[in-house]
């Protein structure tokens, strides 16, 4: 006869990097999983017949939590590689893409000059009208504390609604002349579903600014791995979302070790059923990221959004917001602490910068390594006349 499999048994075994560097075997039990299956619906509601791309392996824990669970609902899921990503993107036309395709916000940037820099216009205005539509909506992230008066956030109300409906217009004629064009042109009809941490801003507002939902989660494979979703109608930028159900947050003192209250920031620390049974055959690793109580150290830096009645933030409350790596902090000889990754993604801003990594641990100084982006600076370097025709000569070729 065969033994009875408890829900607290071993279901696998994932190799990772983990927090601290070399690769652990993360034991996930039949539990561990389960709790996806029966709790991603609430955030992510798939219907039988929906489609879904993925181009993350199979053997990530990202993916195979998202295959039980798209399994499970009844839904078609379709695989691609970054190669064949624009394709099958049109080809498809799924409902939802797990892992949102970066480089979609770049199609703008190989478009020709006029139409980029019309695009580029619209968009300038889009992402002023949607600030203001966040402030007067209640959703526009902010790490203040200290609730605002009543009055002051009737003004900034009042202010947010005005301005709004004067870019509006605008707005709506960007959609129908720009956005509606991109939207089929990338193919996710319903959400795309980023995962494992935050997004850039620039790129979060960019497709905020189209008209596209993204879903931005966060999780690890040492918690099988979802904690955290956005979801479509609490869809905070810059933030991870809330907690998904079962699941605890909280925020600790790097040095003391004590709860910190909303707002401040600090180690995030996750707990809920999903969370590991521990490293294979490490239980010294294993100590190190779970304590007694169960709750995992992720070796993040956040802070939880506080809860306010009034103001600009006030259906922002709960939502995590991460903002880097604890063990990315770089700690110059002045003593002063730098958190790389804000810089980072300041730099990315720049259509010129394609990667780039800050650095200055024990210096007096940062300095950067960036990796330019050839096309653009390719392209920073030609006359008008020489844009001109070279966009006329690919429009030739292409209509050919």
């Amino acid at each position: 006869m065969y033994e009875t499999i408890g829900s607290d048994d071993i279901a696998t075994i994932v190799y990772t990097s983990g927090t601290t560097g070399n690769p652990k075997g993360v034991m996930l039990t039949h539990k561990n999983l389960l709790h996806q299956i029966n709790n991603l619906w609430e955030v992510v509601p798939a219907l039988p017949g929906d489609r879904f791309l993925s181009m993350l392996p199979p053997w990530h824990a990202y993916e195979r939590a998202c295959e039980y669970f798209i399994l499970s609902r009844g839904v078609e899921q379709s695989y691609t590689t970054v190669r064949n990503l624009r394709e099958d993107l049109r080809h498809y036309q799924p409902h939802y893409m797990i892992s949102v395709p970066l480089g979609i916000h770049k199609q703008i940037s190989t478009s020709s000059t006029i139409r980029k820099l019309v695009a580029l216009m619209f968009i300038k205005v889009s992402l002023a009208y949607m600030k203001l539509k966040k402030i007067y909506e209640g959703t526009y992230l902010a790490r203040i504390p200290k609730e605002p008066s009543y009055l002051v956030s009737m003004l900034d109300y009042l202010w947010a609604r005005i301005m709004a409906a004067i870019l509006l217009p605008m707005h709506m004629f960007a959609d129908k002349l720009v956005y509606r064009k991109i939207r089929p042109a990338i193919g996710i009809s319903k959400a795309g579903i980023s995962g494992g941490g935050s997004l850039p801003s620039y790129v979060d507002e960019f497709f905020e600014a189209i008209g596209l939902k993204v879903q931005n989660g966060y999780g690890m494979t040492e918690s099988s791995p979802v904690t955290a979703v956005r979801r479509l109608t609490c869809n905070v930028l810059g933030s991870i979302g809330h907690p998904i159900r079962h699941t605890e947050f909280k925020i600790v003192d790097a040095e003391s070790g004590e709860t910190l209250p909303d707002g401040s920031k600090g180690i995030v620390k996750v707990k809920g059923p999903q969370v590991m049974k521990g490293y294979y055959k490490n239980p010294m690793a294993t100590k190190q990221v779970l304590d007694e109580d169960g709750w995992l150290n992720t070796g993040d830096i956040g802070w939880i959004a506080p809860y306010h009645s009034v103001g600009r933030s006030r259906c922002c409350g709960g939502v995590i917001v991460l903002q880097g790596r604890a063990k990315d902090t770089i700690v110059l000889s002045t003593g002063e602490n730098v958190e790389p990754s804000e810089l980072e993604e300041a730099a990315m801003r720049s259509s010129l910068i394609q990667q780039i990594v800050v650095v200055g641990q024990d210096q007096r100084r940062l300095g950067a390594i960036v990796v330019p982006n050839k096309e653009e600076i390719e392209d920073g370097l030609m006359t008008p006349t020489m844009k001109i025709r070279r966009d006329t000569s690919w429009n030739d070729t292409g209509s050919r």
